[in-house]
């Protein structure tokens, strides 16, 4: 995952203002106690900052694997 998939994902599974929000506030155990910015700025990898993300909220396989999906099949 790249960054900018990072950022796709998260605009499309949480929407794009609670998702940034999200990104900005959120404080992730499994990223090292840092929100996602601040773990993306830390060098910490975006698949890996997701999976924190995800883990936090409790989002689900589906949500977790939602940048594998064909974009033509994501509606």
């Amino acid at each position: 995952m790249r960054h900018s998939e990072f950022w796709q994902v998260v605009d499309e599974v949480l929407g794009e203002t609670y998702g940034r929000s999200v990104a900005q506030d959120l404080v992730l155990p499994g990223a090292g106690g840092r929100t996602a910015v601040e773990a993306l700025d830390a060098g910490v990898p975006p698949r890996r900052v997701w999976d924190a993300v995800c883990d936090e909220l409790e989002l689900g396989e589906t949500a977790r694997w939602h940048h594998r999906i064909d974009p033509r099949r994501r509606r």
